[in-house]
């Protein structure tokens, strides 16, 4: 007979790998959204190179995983079940979101997902506060520090090139910005994967397969091909609401936001500290449009980004809770 506890252990990796997926085609607007918006490339292009790219991204670090796996809660008071409730909380807002369009942040998702589940579980008193405040902290000053890089590096590159008439200029940038999309798509996948890492660990550990928390090889390849998967299967809505909707752009300003933005996200991931893509990548073209004019900005858009930036560690914490005492009858430990 199947070991029920094996069972559950099979199925957190199925939906952590199904979020790794639906964080691909969900977040795909982060990398791509500025080079499709100018036409610097075109949809297939920068879809399918963003795929490779995420693949590449995600197989350099772990140090976010770790985070992610040991910053929220311990090991003790985590259970399969607790893993699979946050990580479906987390994949359920990430589908509401997609499907409205807004480009919500995964990283938020996934956490939130995961603290609803340990409060149903055991209570507040057993999550990790301090962990959870450098993680919140991080992703509070990522966006604050992606606007103001946005803002600076946009307006260097105005006073380097003041001379250069726009038309000349913008079609320099569009070949540029082929390589900052690829920058983008790369740090996408260095920051994102590792949180799905960070989840099937987690379980592994909580099972016994692993003595302590270090990511294997294979996890970090499944991790890597869900996420480029889902990245090739494309998020035409967000990449309309990031590309288009919220403020123009020309080839010379997605060059500036995607630069801007992966440099901030690498940075991060480079010391183990978790970024949302999706919150960088939409301050940074925040910082672009005001260098331009404050009326650059569709504000009616960016308010509706900011409400579902507030909601998700909320709602996504709420659902898994849900989601927690829904499948305790059933699979219960």
């Amino acid at each position: 007979m199947l070991d029920p506890a094996f069972l559950l252990l099979c199925l957190v990796i199925v939906a952590a790998l199904l979020f790794d997926y639906i964080n691909g085609f969900h977040d795909t607007a982060n990398a791509i959204a500025t080079s499709v918006s100018t036409r610097a490339l075109s949809i297939k292009s920068a879809i399918t190179m963003a795929a490779v790219l995420n693949f590449a991204g995600a197989m350099v670090s772990t140090k976010v995983a770790a985070t992610i796996g040991k910053g929220i809660v311990d090991g003790p008071n985590v259970t399969q079940l607790v893993v699979l409730a946050g990580v479906s909380g987390a994949i359920i807002w990430n589908l509401i979101t997609w499907y409205y369009g807004l480009p919500s942040s995964s990283s938020h998702a996934i956490i939130g997902g995961l603290v609803g589940a340990v409060i149903a579980h055991t209570g507040a008193s057993t999550l990790k506060w301090a962990g959870l405040k450098k993680i919140l902290l991080s992703l509070v000053i990522s966006p604050i520090l992606g606007t103001v890089v946005g803002f600076i590096f946009m307006l260097i590159i105005y006073w380097t090139f003041r001379n250069t008439a726009p038309n000349g200029l913008n079609r320099v940038f569009r070949y540029l910005q082929v390589l900052s999309a690829a920058l983008m798509a790369f740090s996408h996948g260095m920051a994102d994967a590792q949180k799905s890492m960070g989840v099937i660990t987690l379980a592994l550990v909580s099972y016994g397969f692993l003595n302590s928390f270090t990511v294997p090889w294979e996890v970090m390849v499944a991790c890597a091909t869900a996420m480029a998967l889902g990245t090739a299967a494309g998020g035409w809505r967000i990449i309309k609401t990031v590309g288009h909707d919220f403020v123009k752009l020309q080839p010379v300003h997605g060059f500036c936001v995607e630069t801007a933005s992966a440099g901030v996200i690498m940075g991060a991931a480079a010391v183990g500290m978790p970024t949302s893509t999706t919150h960088v990548i939409t301050s940074t073209i925040l910082g672009v449009g005001l260098s331009k004019r404050i009326s650059a900005v569709n504000w009616k858009v960016a308010y509706r980004i900011l409400g579902a930036w507030l909601m998700t560690i909320p709602a996504s914490a709420f659902v898994s809770y849900l989601t927690y005492q829904a499948l305790t009858p059933v699979l219960g430990q």
